[in-house]
């Protein structure tokens, strides 16, 4: 097994990355012991923002990269804490509650962006310091020495001093939970837009809440395993954590100064730039010097288009669009998400253009009466499917009705997707048990007799942990509360296939939620849920949307919760604030999702309707969960039994079980040549990455991740390690908060859109002057 060297040489360090699971799918429990410099005082070890310390360096004396889960731990995060620091103060409830209600609106509106984007936690964490630092000089307080009041409880509630990184930890992560787009708004978008049913407000809210919160139970569970160990990085949080450090600990040192000036300096730059592709100048969204030579090409727009919604593959284009080069606050990011990790995504897109490109040239599956990107359903002709002309009034299939309307089709692109999304379900769980299980297994068997050794899990022990019954209680009161909406709602969902999607989330949470800390990569199991739902609940599209809900969101938004968890692990806040953060922040939420996806579609019906929507409005999202519910939960029989005309896609979670098996063994018989970094989940389920959405960005971050993952993490570590999570924090924050003042300003979401005047860079149709296919 692999071993992790306090000092390896700087030439043999990048080489020789199997000592750690970011980089490799070892044994998780050749790290177990903390080394002693995790044990030394913070101060022995220095802040981040230094130049030389005794801790980054090898040997011979030079800066070594930063490889392992003990470097990411002990080098890129501080081991500094005051517990004295106040939590819940006004600062914290009245800027959290603020900053809550702001992302539930704006992760909402992101949800019917052309390409979907989350809310970035980098940007609320932006506004919170902005904030927070006002309402310090501001109100007034004993520590204030511009408005110093007596030392009462009272007035220290309201101002206890400097703004602090404990009340900062807590409103960011009370905002981010507010923030996540929740999978009901699908669910009644839907129902809204193409069964013309409304929902009534009462039971959508509480369903929302219901859904964001219910994943609590398995939280408190799997955070022995996907939250205390050291090995559980979650790499998508070094920006954020960097970013904490940096604005909160070392004020007295230069070169934390430095970095803070650093900081501010790209974010402002990125806000003013950003005006350019997303408004001014779109033709910066896919620079195409092939679609700017052949402007009447449809293959020409199918691969090397993209700088519109559903419009091309985007070969060869060049982004100058951080919204879509970026993060875009997910979970992978250029200059944050391992290279291995990466280079695995984008080998999986290769092959999905090659594959793309080959089914509609051979007209695979009447590819070519059908757009070349879609999330819709067709009749044969081209025409799109009458989903309604197949259903009784109950939303139920209607035999008879199906023999007259034919069976609908999907796009190839589409069905190439499903085929991926299916097969790696497999290859994931293949991958949990050849490199992950027993050490997992171990890890769950031996949480209540050996404690754990992580240096900020020991950190943490001077605070009141969080008891199991907390999160039984959530668990229990949302179980009742989404049991009893399901019959209230008329979704057709039994009462015995909400407990078996709940059954799915359980199994799956381990298995996937392993990847999903180790390399920052979050598995779908959308596809896999809805599949079993046809098969369960046959006939009943909408009870198959809230099987999904309970079996795929609970997943998702539990994963959401231990991310969280680990935040506050990170920094030192303690757990019960997370906690309580993370419930108020799902509930508010839940409340603010329905009411701006009311106002919305209200707004723009015809546009979400739409195939290619328009730069600023899209429905892609609620068209494909819509499409799969139709597929899935009322034609599963028909479509995908053995035999039928999509039937071979089932049996892609088979084929996907053996994937991971030959790089497994050609690892064994060759430990040395890099078959380790090959993440095969990650492979398969981007062979359909480019199936929606603006798709000129991908060769461009391909190009900024071997430059940040590559180069500057290998020849420029000091660099890296002090600078490259700071700049990917500004350049996401900044991109993030021009969306949302666009967005409000100019984009319609207040309701009218003002359109940037044409010209060169804004011409009309297609922004990179590909043919476009719709008209």
């Amino acid at each position: 097994m692999a071993t992790i060297e306090p000092l390896a040489k700087a030439h043999d360090t990048f080489d020789d990355e199997k000592t750690s699971p970011i980089v490799e799918k070892q044994s998780l429990s050749d790290v177990t012991e903390v080394p002693a410099l995790a044990k030394a005082d913070p101060n022995e070890i220095g802040d981040v923002s230094e130049d030389v310390r005794a801790i980054d360096l090898d040997a011979s004396g030079h800066e070594r990269p930063i490889e392992t889960d003990q470097d990411y731990a002990l080098r890129l995060v501080s081991l500094d804490d005051d517990p004295s620091l106040p939590v819940h103060t006004f600062r914290t409830w009245f800027l959290g509650l603020g900053l809550s209600c702001f992302a539930a609106v704006l992760g909402e509106l992101f949800f019917f962006r052309p390409q979907t984007v989350q809310v970035s936690g980098l940007f609320l964490q932006v506004f919170a310091f902005i904030l927070g630092r006002g309402l310090e000089m501001i109100i007034p307080g004993p520590r204030n020495p511009k408005l110093p009041t007596a030392d009462t409880w009272f007035w220290r509630f309201l101002n206890p001093g400097p703004f602090n990184i404990k009340e900062h930890v807590a409103i960011s992560i009370m905002s981010s939970t507010a923030s996540d787009q929740a999978i009901a708004i699908s669910v009644f978008a839907a129902q809204e837009l193409y069964y013309n049913v409304s929902i009534n407000a009462g039971i959508a809210i509480f369903t929302l809440i219901a859904s964001q919160l219910i994943g609590y139970g398995l939280t408190g569970i799997a955070r022995d395993y996907l939250v205390y160990p050291t090995w559980a990085v979650y790499p998508f949080l070094m920006p954020q954590v960097q970013l904490f450090d940096a604005m909160h600990r070392g004020k007295g040192i230069f070169l934390q100064r430095k970095r803070r000036v650093f900081f501010w300096s790209i974010l402002v730059g990125i806000f003013v730039w950003e005006w350019f592709p997303e408004y001014i100048a779109p033709t910066l969204t896919g620079i195409s010097i092939i679609c700017l030579a052949d402007q009447k090409s449809a293959w020409v727009t199918r691969i090397f288009g993209g700088a519109a919604g559903n419009e091309g593959l985007g070969l060869f284009a060049l982004c100058l669009d951080w919204n879509y080069v970026g993060a875009g606050g997910s979970a992978i990011g250029s200059l944050f998400t391992p290279l291995s990790t990466q280079l695995s995504l984008y080998a999986g897109v290769v092959v999905c253009i090659v594959a793309f490109c080959a089914c509609y040239a051979r007209n695979v599956w009447h590819a070519q009466n059908f757009p070349f990107l879609s999330q819709l359903l067709f009749y044969e002709n081209g025409t799109e499917y009458d989903q309604l002309a197949i259903l009784n009034p109950d939303f139920t299939l209607n035999n008879t009705k199906l023999e007259q309307q034919g069976l609908p089709y999907y796009a190839a692109s589409q069905t190439l997707f499903q085929i991926s999304r299916t097969a790696y379900i497999g290859a994931a769980v293949t991958h949990f048990f050849i490199w992950h299980f027993k050490d997992v297994w171990q890890i769950v068997r031996n949480a209540r007799k050996q404690e754990c050794t992580d240096v900020h899990y020991q950190k943490m022990k001077v605070y009141k942990e969080v008891p199991l019954w907390w999160f039984a209680v959530i668990f229990v009161v949302t179980f009742a509360l989404g049991l009893g909406l399901c019959y209230a709602a008329k979704s057709g969902l039994p009462w015995w296939g909400f407990i078996v999607a709940l059954i799915f989330t359980t199994v799956f949470i381990p298995i996937l939620g392993t990847l999903y800390a180790t390399v920052g990569y979050q598995p779908s199991l959308q596809f896999l849920i809805q599949m079993v739902g046809g098969a369960m609940i046959p006939g009943r599209p909408v009870a198959n949307m809230y099987f999904t809900l309970y079996g795929y969101q609970t997943y998702q938004l539990t994963l959401n919760l231990l991310r969280d968890l680990k935040l506050g692990q990170y920094t030192k806040l303690p757990p019960r604030a997370t906690f309580i953060m993370q419930t108020v922040g799902g509930i508010i939420g839940g409340i603010l999702n329905y009411v701006v996806m009311q106002s919305v579609i209200n707004g723009n019906r015809e546009i979400l309707l739409a195939v290619q929507g328009t730069n600023t409005w899209s429905g892609q999202q609620v068209q494909s969960y819509n499409s799969n519910a139709i597929t899935w939960g009322a034609l599963s029989k028909p479509l995908y039994s053995p035999g039928a005309r999509y039937g071979f896609i089932p049996w892609m979670l088979i084929a996907g079980l053996g994937a991971p098996i030959p790089f497994w063994l050609a690892h064994k018989r060759w430990p040395k040549a890099g078959f380790n970094y090959v993440f095969t989940p990650v492979v398969v389920a981007e062979l359909g990455f480019l199936s929606v959405g603006i798709n000129s960005s991908w060769m461009t971050s391909l190009a900024v991740a071997v430059l940040s993952q590559w180069y500057l993490r290998k020849y420029r570590p000091r660099w890296f390690r002090k600078y490259n999570f700071l700049l990917s924090a500004a350049l996401d924050g900044g991109t993030q908060i021009m969306v949302f003042v666009y967005s409000f300003a100019v984009g319609g979401a207040s309701g009218k859109a003002v359109p940037f005047p044409t010209w060169a860079l804004n011409p009309t149709g297609n922004p990179d002057y590909c043919k476009r296919l719709s008209d």
